[in-house]
């Protein structure tokens, strides 16, 4: 999916603008082009570093973020690839713990533009590419790979032998390539598993455990499931990680919301069921403290977007932009929520995302909606959100860019919690107007 990626670098540019007029400006499911186009560059993915390959509706990004911190804490060099990026391009590629430099992305996408000219190869599949070649070529000891959407076609799903594997949290999310069964949705995430390497679950359905527990044994995968071989849990203000090693007692994440204690568990099982990166319980344990992933309930801080807002009022910022992401932001403010508290939600939605199942679980914790565009992508517009408000005879109000919708929040006056949600291209020029872009 077109994500318009800019640069204020000229030569990144310049091959980001290349990129879109080679490709075909959509998200083609499959893994002929991404295959044609590594064996051209020499096959980087087979000479990866261990890798740990995470997939998931929500969630999957926590995941590779804890488990970026563990290895870290550890004391190993990490390459890291994400998607989508919030503010930089560059946020999807971590070389050895640090973004990819402006210069060396450039030449980079270049080269693999030169590659790729005549195999139509999709936005997606030239980035991975790219990473892989990267990796392949940096000295590191352990790659985190998130998968870009769904599993078994993804171009990610070329990595042989990874050092284990991860699904998070499921849920429906682009339907359009996915389909509308959640059985379906969870045999495609299911599908990166590979011959004879772990694959760590969350707790899901006994019906979805089934379906992914066959696709991982029709894979020859070892299916490994939260509530039988590992769990996590809070007890009196700590968190306990246990499976057949032994129990392991952390602090709870610093990452807000209670669904990050499964992605941090699955990040320990994942690295706790898998022998070709040991990992010490020192660095596991620094790893609920050490993760960071922007624009997941993240408290923002004060700065140029904010400059109106009194600093003690809290404004959060969530990508959340699907009906399990909803259900996650509600189960947070049911607790952080004063009694009979209601937030000022601000959102932003892009066209195909399903605006009134994410909002359904929150609307007994919001007071007044406002809505405004997504730059330069096809979004919901205001008659959507004023129609769902109106069922729920909520105050809403659209405004034509952020900074509007921020300065009518300012001037409705209040103290009350603001959320700022749904859309992680929102977010990320949230980030960017506030001063706060991933580094």
């Amino acid at each position: 999916m077109p994500d318009h990626a800019i640069s204020s670098h000229p030569a990144v540019q310049e091959q980001l603008d290349r990129l879109w007029s080679l490709s075909p400006g959509a998200d083609i499911l499959g893994l002929e082009r991404i295959t044609l186009l590594l064996e051209r560059l020499g096959n980087p993915h087979l000479r990866l570093p261990p890798v740990f390959h995470v997939a998931g509706t929500n969630g999957k990004g926590s995941t590779c973020a804890f488990l970026r911190a563990a290895l870290e804490a550890h004391g190993y060099k990490v390459h890291v690839y994400t998607s989508p990026h919030l503010v930089r391009f560059n946020e999807r590629i971590r070389l050895a713990g640090h973004l990819i430099e402006d210069d060396a992305l450039a030449e980079g996408l270049r080269d693999v533009l030169d590659h790729a000219e005549d195999l139509g190869a999709s936005f997606f599949e030239v980035t991975t590419a790219l990473a892989f070649r990267l990796f392949a070529d940096i000295p590191a000891d352990a790659c985190v790979i998130e998968v870009g959407l769904g599993g078994r076609l993804d171009a990610t799903n070329v990595i042989a032998g990874p050092a284990a594997c991860g699904i998070a949290q499921l849920g429906l999310d682009h339907q359009s390539f996915l389909g509308h069964e959640l059985a379906g949705i969870a045999r495609e995430k299911a599908a990166i598993a590979k011959p004879g390497t772990p694959i760590l679950t969350q707790r899901y359905s006994p019906s979805i455990a089934q379906v992914v527990a066959n696709e991982v044994e029709k894979r020859g995968g070892i299916c490994t499931a939260q509530g039988e071989a590992w769990d996590i849990a809070p007890y009196r203000g700590k968190v306990h990680y246990r499976d057949v090693a032994g129990r392991l007692d952390l602090l709870e994440p610093v990452l807000a919301g209670s669904h990050q204690l499964s992605n941090m568990g699955l990040a320990i099982a994942m690295l706790r069921h898998q022998n070709m990166v040991p990992v010490s319980d020192a660095a596991l344990k620094a790893a609920s403290h050490w993760a960071q992933w922007p624009a997941r309930l993240q408290r923002l801080d004060p700065g140029p977007l904010l400059a109106a807002i009194d600093p003690d009022r809290p404004v959060w910022l969530d990508g959340g932009h699907n009906p399990a992401a909803g259900a996650a932001l509600a189960a947070h403010f049911e607790k952080a929520l004063a009694p009979g508290e209601r937030m000022t939600v601000l959102i932003g939605m892009l066209a195909n995302k399903d605006a009134a199942g994410f909002l359904e679980p929150l609307w007994p914790m919001i007071g007044a909606l406002h809505s405004v565009p997504v730059e330069g992508h096809a979004h919901h517009d205001g008659t959507v959100f004023a129609a769902l408000a109106s069922e729920r005879e909520l105050p809403h109000s659209h405004h034509a860019t952020l900074a509007e919708g921020m300065a009518a929040i300012v001037a409705a006056g209040g103290d009350n919690p603001i959320l700022l949600t749904g859309s992680l291209y929102l977010t990320g020029e949230v980030l960017s107007a506030n001063g706060q872009a991933p580094v």
